[in-house]
């Protein structure tokens, strides 16, 4: 069990988490949570979802109010972290000041990555992934009449749709030869794309931006390497994000695509863990690292660390799910269907509910489901226990897909 002032170095998600689920596990000493943003630690999906399209106020997006931090005594700290000092256990904050950590928590999170494109920095090319970006892309979206959004992955698409449902003309430019090809099967992207299409997006693929156009101090357009210009007064962003590892790197600890950590979420250094989307952890579920971005990977994480941290150390074993809202359509994920070899479909696309079951060596690897949550939740359910379902079953609708869990 750890002893001394636990330091967590970020506010999202999975930051917010360890400091709720110390204090749940009875931890009785000093907690510091640091958080570089001018707002009390917020919920991230909203950004590009309820919140763009207007539903809400800052303050409805808070995990809790401030009264919380005080009750819990959780010492909410508005600074940056600077360095570490692992000889010293202690953490060097932006302002000058220090704090003495018995054990730091790195839940640094993730980034935008940035376009390198010339004209990239005016103004009205706008990314969206902290509350600022996203409350300046609602209040743009309300003036704006034409918008490129460069990427078509989760972020490009929800925006894209909030965009086109407000009124404005869409284009949306990616490189890969689908929509979300990077996160979800065929089945499913040709499902969102001809979805988008039909709302009026126009989806350009296997193309990408070589340039912002500017009339002087205002997008004017992009241009794109098949030679197409595309007017546009608004550009948005969504091509990635990189993980924050450098405070980490600076202090000799490994890292490659993320924080290296163990099955338990320790760094090389037994006083500091990283979580969340900074995080390549190791998996005994999936044979090898992985780092998730996902609000189930980062509150998991979470609590394991804070398990861990109160006497009860255990392999994080989480079961991946992500979620999507795009227009009308709501995407879930159960799983991972990298590297999946049979796709079996479930429902009824017309109808816009059915689902993608995913299988790897006549194994269910992962359920992509659109407009159908309860074969998500059976999908959560049946994977978190390692088991299965044939392939014939998955598409056969007088299945009983609960009994298969009995």
């Amino acid at each position: 069990m750890t002893q001394g002032t636990v330091v967590i170095v970020g506010a999202g998600h999975a930051g917010f988490q360890v400091a709720a689920s110390l204090r749940q596990h009875g931890y009785g000493e000093r907690i510091c949570l640091i958080n570089d943003e001018a707002h009390l630690p917020y919920q991230r999906p909203p950004l590009s979802k309820a919140y763009l399209k207007g539903e809400g106020r800052p303050d409805s997006l808070m995990f809790r109010p401030d009264k919380f931090y005080r009750d819990q005594n959780i010492e909410l700290i508005g600074d940056r972290a600077a360095f570490v000092d692992r000889a010293a256990g202690r953490l060097l904050l932006a302002s000058g000041s220090f704090l003495d950590y018995g054990h730091l928590v790195l839940a640094t999170g993730a980034r935008n990555r940035l376009l390198d494109l010339p004209n990239a920095n005016l103004a009205d090319v706008r990314y969206l992934r902290i509350l600022d970006e996203s409350e300046a892309l609602r209040q743009r979206i309300g003036t704006a009449r034409h918008v490129v959004v460069i990427g078509a992955g989760f972020i490009g698409l929800e925006f894209a749709a909030t965009a086109r449902a407000k009124g404005l003309e869409v284009d949306v430019v990616e490189l890969g030869t689908r929509v979300m090809a990077r996160a979800v099967t065929a089945e499913i992207s040709e499902y969102f794309q001809a979805r988008h299409t039909a709302a009026g997006i126009r989806i350009h693929l296997g193309v990408q931006a070589t340039s912002i156009e500017s009339n002087g101090a205002d997008v004017a357009g992009v241009s794109l390497s098949d030679g197409r210009h595309l007017p546009a007064d608004l550009v948005v962003v969504g091509v990635g994000v990189l993980p924050n590892v450098e405070l980490a790197a600076e202090a000799g600890l490994p890292v490659a695509a993320g924080i290296v950590v163990n099955e338990q979420l320790l760094t090389s250094d037994p006083n500091i863990s990283a979580i969340g989307d900074c995080a390549l952890f190791a998996s005994p579920r999936f044979g090898g690292s992985l780092r998730l971005e996902s609000v189930q990977n980062a509150t998991d994480h979470a609590r394991c660390v804070a398990a861990r941290l109160t006497g009860d150390a255990r392999t994080y074993d989480g079961m991946p799910w992500f979620w999507s809202d795009q227009g009308d359509d709501k995407l879930q994920i159960a799983g991972l269907t990298t590297g999946y070899d049979r796709v079996v479909e479930r429902g009824d696309r017309q109808a816009r509910s059915f689902s993608a079951f995913c299988y790897k060596a006549g194994q269910l690897v992962g359920i992509e489901s659109v407009n159908r949550a309860a074969d998500h939740v059976f999908g959560r359910k049946i994977l978190g226990l390692n088991r299965s379902i044939e392939p014939e079953q998955a598409a056969d609708l007088s299945f009983d897909l609960k009994a298969a869990l009995a």
